[in-house]
């Protein structure tokens, strides 16, 4: 089916794969909510740009590690856009490379907020509408560190790891009911905020950091797509072959 006209919600939307996403959500038609955390202007632009096509798009600031923040940012979406949420992308997240033993309660505590517990939370609030309504897509934004362990950390791990398990849950829940979830894991992403100052592109089977236009398009086409859901989707250069 055709995106036009749907409504989205995408948080982390002032980050490089955010950016890339927002911008094909835009030419798709899509009326979307920029959620950010910070870098207000990332995201006011691509509202900007929405209301330059002829698309209805808000930006909205959250501190997704804050628990009632999800909620708020559910319903404020959907009353700035008039419609429900039909697309719901959780792609915020919390980065900061660090070893085991160096992760202190608070670090373990706002990434497994922000990357999973918030992304639970919205997910919670949206899709028993879009069951209702026979029609939704939930896309979780993973990495391959839930695969491998990554180079991140083991809080950064653990907390995409939690995705995998929170995508399968959901999608063999709603499945039947028009509803489909999947989630993305990228790897070494270039321009973004996320990719870890020791990240080597040698070490990847391309031999190159991914782009997140990239990601954005896979995104997409996921997105476009009723028939596939309870997948973990990998792109990452050749990184994790499974």
């Amino acid at each position: 089916m055709e995106l036009v006209g749907r409504v989205a919600l995408l948080t982390g939307a002032s980050g490089g794969i955010g950016q890339a996403l927002g911008r094909r959500l835009i030419a798709a038609g899509v009326r979307t909510a920029f959620a950010y955390g910070r870098h207000a202007d990332e995201a006011e632009r691509l509202v900007d740009e929405a209301t330059g096509a002829g698309v209805d798009a808000i930006a909205l600031p959250a501190d997704l590690a804050d628990p009632e923040a999800p909620a708020r940012l559910a319903d404020a979406a959907a009353e700035a856009l008039g419609s429900p949420i039909d697309l719901l992308i959780p792609n915020a997240g919390h980065s900061e490379q660090r070893a085991y033993t160096d992760v202190d309660l608070e670090m373990w505590e706002r990434t497994i907020a922000v990357n999973l517990r918030a992304p639970f939370l919205l997910a919670q609030r949206v899709v028993p509408g879009m069951a209702e309504r026979g029609y939704g897509r939930v896309l979780f934004m993973s990495s391959i560190a839930a695969f491998t362990g990554g180079i991140v950390g083991a809080h950064y791990a653990a907390s995409k790891s939690g995705l995998h398990g929170l995508t399968h849950f959901l999608a063999a829940r709603v499945a039947g009911r028009g509803v489909t979830v999947n989630a993305i894991a990228p790897a070494l992403i270039e321009d973004t905020r996320m990719l870890p100052p020791t990240a080597d592109p040698s070490a990847l089977p391309v031999g190159r950091f991914g782009r997140p236009e990239e990601v954005a398009d896979l995104a997409m086409a996921v997105l476009r797509n009723g028939y596939l859901t309870n997948q973990v989707i990998s792109v990452d250069g050749g990184a994790y072959p499974r």
